[in-house]
């Protein structure tokens, strides 16, 4: 690392704290590269590298998070990505009102959201009946809405989980799949399960589905239902048809919350363009009381390649177009 100007070192004393300076030790350079800057900690001395703009802008984002721990606040590592993700919208947005969110805590473990969408589609889900969770792969927006579910029916707000997914995808038809019904449409179920039994204890999660409280099905079998009190996810909505999702739409009952995750990037439908979630996101974006949360790679929680691998086909398509 070249020397160091005194303007490249500030004291943090959120590196005193043995619970966060492990979080920051972990996370520094991965801070480091959201910054563009290198970082490196000496005690309670924090030393940035970089050129005069970006370490401006983490000087910046460290005092904040000064401030924040002065106030009382004790910062999680989501809390550190939370507060980036605010400053890199608006450097010169106040974090006077932030507060960490309460974690969900569930059976397994407790959920917390590690970006600022993220934490925004918690809080549309918990504010709206109907919201549209719109973003690539890996962002959370299935496992979120999932945590929720789960944190409502623990806390009786419903009665109920309803999992559904389009059966039919990249233009291909059960039929040509070995086995009964169950057995041809589980394999697109299959991420749901993967996503509840990691939330759920598993004996616990068998239970529920095997009494009906939580049900896991095509989105055919939705067809001519009204779902009172229930938590509905229809996942994978990108390769729904308009008429799928007209259908969907119109099920949910009184008590009930309806979630929408779509990833328009990746619609393996026959004719792309009339896929039912880019008609819904027309027609009903102006309706204050349905919510839309769009994620980007920024949100991505899973391999740190993921996110690279994102913006490369982004710019790829953009070039395409």
């Amino acid at each position: 690392m070249p020397l160091l100007r005194e303007m490249d070192k500030i004291t943090l004393p959120l590196a005193n704290e043995t619970a966060l300076s492990g979080v920051l030790d972990k996370n520094l350079k991965k801070l480091g590269s959201r910054l563009g800057v290198s970082l490196a900690l000496r005690g309670d001395q924090l030393l940035i590298d970089g050129d005069t703009q970006r370490t401006a802008f983490a000087r910046h984002y460290f005092e904040k998070l000064n401030e924040l721990r002065d106030r009382g606040h004790q910062l999680r590592e989501e809390d550190l990505l939370i507060a980036l993700d605010m400053l890199e919208e608006s450097p010169s947005a106040s974090l006077e009102d932030y507060a960490p969110p309460e974690p969900l805590n569930l059976s397994r473990k407790s959920v917390n959201p590690k970006s600022l969408n993220q934490q925004a589609y918690l809080q549309a889900i918990k504010n709206h009946d109907l919201v549209f969770g719109i973003g690539p792969a890996g962002t959370g927006k299935t496992y979120l809405a999932m945590a929720m579910a789960l944190a409502f029916l623990q806390n009786k707000a419903v009665n109920r989980i309803i999992l559904t997914r389009p059966a039919v995808e990249a233009g291909e038809k059960l039929g040509f799949l070995p086995g009964d019904l169950i057995q041809k449409v589980n394999p697109y179920l299959r991420p749901l399960y993967d996503a509840l039994f990691d939330l759920c204890q598993y004996d616990q999660a068998n239970r529920l589905i095997e009494r009906g409280v939580i049900e896991i099905a095509p989105l055919a079998f939705m067809r001519g239902r009204t779902l009172n009190g229930a938590f509905i996810i229809l996942d994978e909505a990108q390769n729904t048809t308009r008429e799928q999702m007209k259908m969907i739409l119109t099920r949910a009952g009184f008590d009930s919350k309806l979630v929408i995750t779509a990833d328009i990037t990746q619609i393996d439908l026959p004719q792309p363009r009339r896929s039912g979630v880019l008609q819904a996101i027309k027609i009903l974006s102006p309706l204050p009381e349905i919510a839309f949360v769009h994620f980007n790679d920024r949100d991505v929680v899973r391999h740190p390649l993921v996110q690279k691998i994102i913006k490369a086909y982004q710019k790829a398509e953009t070039r395409e177009d």
